[in-house]
């Protein structure tokens, strides 16, 4: 083997060849970026062998640390039989034993299983899987052929998956390639649109939501919702109750309920799925990102029966569902899946996680006294601390201000990585994290904050 590159070359390179998603490349070239070499657990480790806390679970999607035992073993198992085959006409062991494995924990009642390699996929199978079935199963229920969703949702980065979303910032200047969707308001309680406090609101933001279903259900596949939590939205939970409430209205109005649960999926939010908070099952559901445990691209829709019979039929009838990825099933992220699973079992992690979300929210709050610092929200082992330029007004930093870049810039120097959304800081870190670790990051986040100086 040749020479490994320096730091100092790797940087270079970077520069000259590389285009990073969500980044200002202009800026990124003005900088020294740290460049990840290896992790251990709860930590990342840059090619200089400093060591970092994971507090974003490298985009959320590490959950029992980096090079698990279990995890590493079932990939290289898998390596000596068979990367890959084509899920077209063929099958494999691992696609098949991870179906099994994910309707017995599902919601009751999703009963299929459809692969894909990423949570925007996921989200645009069910949302093509939702016209089609209305119109081979029940084409006399109405046209249907467009969604509900909520405002400043996030469900991904494909243009069908984009246009059931509504970050601006993100969306709107592909608006000439979307198609049109309805859209109500999201329960922020932080930022009530309707200026009321919850609970003695009584979650009045329902009731919009009720009117679109009741004069537009015909016009309707589906509503389509992050449960209990709006990760990307920054961090906006749900009050008790509103999936629930969510759910009869949709089965009572006949439009399909699609949970994007690829953010909160595999035990984020507590729970393995956050639906189960609620007692609900959604028609579609959407999962990824924890699917593999944080190691390779892997994605699933999963359905009921019911959706699953509209697409039966003869050869000639062309019911088939016409949608597929060249790496759809792959073995080796099925077999990681699997290990995954078995490590949740093993390991009691949703058990074990119980005591440290509780221990997230003692430790958050006393943070809530921070000058900057203008609401807390916490979904499990979901977190969102939102910055603020005037704490009882509610004024936000411009944007152009970077306050969440800026205080992660201090964090990273003080070993955790974070990765805000605008005013927002995320703590997302691994289920495996220790309850030292975990102290540890929200110690450097209140230090982080306290350290911000905006002039």
């Amino acid at each position: 083997m040749g020479r490994q590159p320096t730091t100092r070359q790797l940087i270079e390179w970077d520069r000259r060849y590389l285009w990073h998603p969500f980044t200002q490349m202009q800026e990124w070239e003005q900088e020294d970026p740290v460049i990840i070499d290896r992790g251990k657990g709860s930590y990342l480790i840059d090619t200089e062998g400093k060591r970092y806390l994971d507090g974003t679970s490298s985009i959320w999607v590490n959950l029992h640390g980096h090079r698990h035992p279990a995890l590493n073993r079932a990939l290289k198992k898998q390596l000596d039989k068979i990367a890959h085959s084509t899920f077209l006409g063929l099958s494999n062991p691992p696609a098949i034993e991870l179906a099994r494995k994910l309707i017995r924990i599902a919601p009751k009642g999703l009963t299929r299983v459809f692969y894909s390699d990423n949570g925007s996929t996921a989200v645009e199978i069910a949302l093509k899987m939702a016209v089609q079935y209305w119109q081979q199963r029940h084409p006399k229920a109405g046209p249907k052929n467009t969604f509900l969703h909520l405002k400043l949702a996030y469900h991904g980065d494909t243009i069908g998956a984009v246009s059931v979303g509504n970050i601006a910032i993100f969306h709107s200047r592909f608006k000439p390639l979307l198609f049109p969707t309805m859209e109500a308001e999201p329960p922020h309680c932080y930022h009530c649109p309707l200026q009321l406090t919850y609970p003695s609101c009584r979650m009045a933001c329902i009731e919009p939501i009720e009117q679109i279903l009741k004069h537009r259900h015909r016009d309707l596949a589906g509503f389509i919702i992050e449960p209990l939590m709006q990760a990307a939205a920054g961090m906006i939970p749900q009050p008790a109750g509103y999936l629930k409430r969510i759910r009869e209205l949709c089965t009572k109005y006949n439009v399909l309920l699609i949970a994007d649960e690829v953010a909160t999926g595999f035990g984020r939010t507590g729970k393995m799925f956050a639906c189960e908070h609620e007692n609900i099952t959604p028609d579609l559901m959407a999962v990824s990102k924890g699917l593999t445990g944080g190691y390779m691209p892997l994605a699933v829709t999963l359905t009921t029966d019911e959706i699953y019979q509209g697409f039966l039929g003869t050869y000639d009838e062309f019911r088939t569902f016409f949608h597929g990825h060249s790496f759809t099933g792959n073995p080796l992220g099925c077999s990681l899946a699997l290990a995954n699973l078995q490590v949740f079992r093993q390991e009691k992690t949703l058990s074990r996680l119980s005591s440290k979300i509780k221990m997230l929210s003692r430790w958050l709050k006393p943070l809530a006294k921070i000058s900057h610092v203008g609401d807390i929200r916490q979904s499990g082992f979901m977190a969102g601390i939102e910055l603020v330029q005037e704490k009882i007004t509610k004024e936000p930093y411009p944007l152009g201000v970077k306050a969440g870049h800026r205080v992660a810039a201090i964090a990273r120097s003080k070993g955790l990585i974070l990765r805000p959304i605008g005013n927002v800081l995320v703590l997302i870190p691994p289920l495996s994290t220790t309850a030292e670790e975990l102290k540890k990051m929200v110690e450097i986040i209140q230090e982080s904050i306290e350290t911000l100086r905006i002039d």
